[in-house]
């Protein structure tokens, strides 16, 4: 009897030290998300970037190498789009999860702090949470770059020159031009001296972990960036985007309005140039220089998200740094006959999208790892940022938000996703793109209509005239996603 005795007394402790392990682990496994190591963001964002990269087959004459290996250790949203096809208003929305419909936002001249004075901005949320939110380049529109509570720090490039642009051959005085090589080198553009200052940023130890945002002003034109660029595009091999003769037959009033015209619907820039920039492109005999200069625009942008990205990757913060990369809005380049943004189609709001998790991260379960290099082709808006990267940070979800966290779709880029993208340009213009249908809506309650399915280019506008009883239904069913409020547009003189 006794042997049993002096067994017992032995593993006692043994059993006790195990209960003990299971409660630590327990505790441990228990701890609230903000006791855990939050990771660090790098937000990039890339002015009037459409979806002409790589990865994305978008146009076959495009080279973006690094933004195509950071896709390559991410997922990229194959239809991504803007809240609005203009860089303040969509920028605006982005940063603090409200959709322009709401807060009045709808142009270039309209500003942050005055339609929207206690807007809790993305980065500001970040630093209400222990981070440091330091950014540099364009992230916000114009003036209001730095926002004071969205930063601890805004970079600058005070010796960043201005390339003149220069006029295309046999291009008369008085065309429309914004393309061409410069003599200058990469490291006297703006957006490579930004890159520099984010690039010490990322070498630096840091004691919080960090919100770093690195905002590029390419490819927004002018196209004008050094000439190497340009010769990784010879102009023989260049491939114009499809179109087709009168397409703008079956278009609604408002929307010939914003094809001919650079349209901002708070005054700040409205012109049109004869018959329109398309007429003016053909009339010289330009199209082919153009979309050469946008490609290499496009490249020069992607050469400096490669520093940027190889910084990261040489410093101690590699593996535990989300990196998103979003381009504001998509661009035409002879579309629809329409050029630059400033419309409601599929050009000018679909955009490119790509979201990579460190391995750190607290959201980078085995299962998201495996999703690496994936491609998500459920559509998705940029206004979805916002809740996304709470969630990935593992911060507490802030309400009154209206996109929907896309971070289901990190882990699973098939998940059933049927909420559309909607896209506003001016006091009641909008457009809902869905899996299959494109519907814009104007301000006149003029109507557009386009199957993906069998017209991706959309050329057949099935609004017009007689729609059918099926696609009537299909409008019915995306107008309920139409913003309930409307904020009344302001109008603002030319400054």
């Amino acid at each position: 009897m006794a042997g049993p005795r002096n067994i017992q007394a032995n593993t006692a402790p043994r059993r006790l030290l195990a209960l003990v392990g299971l409660c630590l682990t327990f505790a441990i496994f228990c701890l609230p998300a903000a006791a855990q190591p939050k990771p660090n963001v790098l937000f990039i964002a890339v002015d009037d970037l459409n979806h002409w990269v790589g990865h994305l087959a978008g146009h076959p004459n495009a080279l973006t190498p690094n933004i195509d290996r950071l896709a390559a250790r991410g997922v990229s949203f194959t239809r991504a789009y803007c809240s609005a096809p203009l860089c303040n208003p969509s920028r605006v929305s982005l940063m603090t999860g409200i959709n322009p419909a709401r807060s009045g936002v709808y142009g270039n001249m309209e500003k942050l702090r005055t339609h929207l004075p206690d807007a809790v901005t993305l980065p500001q949320y970040f630093r209400d949470h222990g981070y440091i939110a330091e950014g540099g380049g364009k992230i916000y529109h114009g003036r209001d770059a730095y926002d004071e509570d969205s930063w601890d720090q805004y970079f600058s490039a005070n010796s960043a020159k201005r390339p003149r642009t220069p006029r295309p051959k046999n291009a008369p005085p008085d065309m429309w031009v914004n393309w061409g090589p410069t003599p200058l080198q990469d490291a006297d553009m703006f957006d490579a001296q930004i890159a520099d200052q984010v690039i010490a940023e990322l070498g630096k130890t840091h004691e919080k972990p960090f919100f770093i945002a690195y905002g590029l002003t390419k490819p927004h034109m002018p196209w004008v960036v050094p000439e190497k660029y340009f010769d990784l595009h010879p102009l023989d091999s260049i491939a114009l985007p499809p179109v087709i003769d009168d397409d703008l037959a079956d278009i609604p009033p408002f929307g010939r309005k914003l094809a001919a015209e650079v349209y901002d619907p708070s005054g700040a820039k409205n012109f049109a140039h004869p018959g329109g920039d398309h007429a003016s492109v053909l009339k010289y005999n330009q199209w082919k220089r153009a979309v050469q200069a946008y490609l290499a625009t496009i490249s020069f942008a992607d050469a400096q998200i490669g520093r940027v990205l190889d910084a990261l990757d040489r410093s101690p913060q590699a593996d535990s740094t989300i990196v998103v990369l979003w381009g504001d809005h998509g661009w035409h380049l002879g579309q629809k006959e329409h050029w630059r943004k400033h419309a409601l189609w599929e050009a000018s709001t679909r955009t490119t999208l790509v979201i990579a998790l460190p391995k750190d991260s607290p959201a980078a379960t085995s299962t998201i790892a495996t999703q690496r290099g994936a491609q998500c082709d459920r559509v998705v808006s940029l206004i979805d940022l916002y809740p996304t990267l709470l969630e990935l940070a593992g911060l507490p979800p802030r309400r009154g938000l209206d996109g929907q966290s896309i971070a289901p779709l990190l882990e699973d880029p098939s998940l059933p996703w049927k909420r559309p993208a909607l896209t506003t340009y001016g006091e009641n213009n909008h457009s809902l793109r869905s899996s299959r249908y494109r519907y814009i809506r104007y301000q006149d309650e003029t109507e557009e209509l386009y199957d993906h399915l069998s017209d991706p280019n959309e050329w057949n506008n099935l609004a017009d005239q007689n729609p059918t009883a099926e696609h009537r239904a299909v409008i019915e069913e995306l107008a309920e996603h139409l913003p309930s409020e409307n904020k009344p547009q302001v109008t603002y003189k030319q400054q």
